[in-house]
Parts: C-alpha cells; structure tokens; sequence
C-alpha cells in the first residue's frame, strides 16, 4: 500500500510452484550453507531478471533484505548476485530515496522509539528507519540506544541459551521500554525483535511500514 501510494507498481517475488521464496538466511544460522546456497538458488532465479531490468528490490525483514546483499554473493558469485545485491534496499531507505511525495497526515503529535536490527546497525541503515518515520507529521522519533535484543534468530528460543539471550536483552534494551512512557509507539522492524520485545517487555513493537500504512493520506 505505501509503496502504490508513492507511484511504485509493485510486484511480490513468489516461486512459480512449490514453496515460497526464501533467502536461506535460517540455513545459515544453523551452519546449514548447502541448503542455504540452494534457497538462494531458486529465489536468484526469480529476482535476477527483475534487478537487470532496473527493478529496485524492497526488502522488510532487514536479515532477509541483508542476506540477499552480503551472502548470496559470497554463496553464488556471479553476475546474477551482483546485479540483486546492488538493486536489493531497505524500504526506509527507499522511501527516504525514491518517495518524496508520498502523501502523508499526521494524527497529533506521537513519540516514536526505534530499535534498530542488528542487520541494520552493521550496514549502516538503522538511521533511516528515525529519518523516514518523522517524515510523518507530528511524529518525533529516535533510536533506542541499545545492543542486540538477544532474540539472534532462534536463539532466543533455545532452552540452552535461553537465559543469555535474556540477559542480552536486560542490558539496555529493555531498561529504555521501561522507562518509555506507556503512549511512547515502537518500531522494531526485525520479526525476532518485535517477538523479544513482545515478550519480555510485554509491549507491542511494529514494523515501520505499518505506521507509514496507517498514515495514508
């Protein structure tokens, strides 16, 4: 919807039969690299004509988006991988790009916190989610000074490292939550954050594009 609402025709990259797409990036975190090559495989097939006829390519989920401009070119190197990895871009980022128009109302004045995915922090895109946010009106957002959220994919959820993974967690993240006054909105694009967050601080973060969704002219 934001991304129509900007003037983009937006086609969703699907398999042609069979299973979804999948970046292989929940192979790779298990040390699965075969697999994950073959994920990247079929998903390459899909994407590589749509990024050599200039399509850009708008990635949510910053692991997934990040794994299509780090690893597949490491995993299948070629000119297919280059051509996704440099059409491949966070939708913050495109907007903050490509959307200066988008026709935007604001719903009063609203704090919004930021956490950033660490996909995005060690790319450097994490300021574009705050920059793109207070292009809605009346909305005043800033980062949530913070370390990972501990959540790393599954490894929040393994009994093994389950407790790491809170304490992770304690250290700075969940400390501003408490103190963000209960109005406060937060945004945490990463799934595995919004689950973390979801569940030890007992609030409710979203995805950026929900908020820009929501505030369609």
């Amino acid at each position: 919807r934001v991304l129509s609402a900007a003037g983009r025709r937006v086609r969703v990259a699907r398999a042609a039969r069979g299973r979804p797409l999948c970046c292989g990036r929940t192979f790779l975190a298990v040390g699965a690299v075969d697999e994950a090559r073959a994920e990247a495989r079929r998903s390459l097939a899909v994407l590589a004509p749509a990024a050599r006829a200039g399509a850009p390519i708008i990635g949510i989920e910053p692991s997934c988006l990040h794994t299509l401009v780090d690893e597949w070119p490491a995993l299948l190197p070629g000119a297919d991988s280059a051509a996704v990895a440099a059409a491949a871009e966070p939708f913050e980022s495109f907007l903050l790009r490509a959307a200066p128009g988008l026709p935007l109302r604001g719903a009063g004045d609203r704090r919004v916190l930021v956490h950033g995915h660490c996909h995005q922090k060690a790319f450097g895109a994490a300021g574009a989610v705050a920059a793109a946010l207070e292009r809605i009106p009346g909305v005043a957002a800033s980062p949530v000074e913070s370390t990972c959220c501990g959540m790393a994919g599954a490894f929040g959820y393994q009994a093994e490292t389950f407790a790491v993974s809170r304490e992770i967690a304690g250290l700075d993240l969940l400390p501003a939550l408490a103190a963000a006054p209960a109005e406060a909105e937060i945004v945490a694009d990463g799934f595995s954050c919004r689950s973390q967050i979801a569940d030890l601080a007992g609030r409710r973060a979203r995805h950026a594009a929900e908020l820009f969704a929501e505030a369609l002219a």
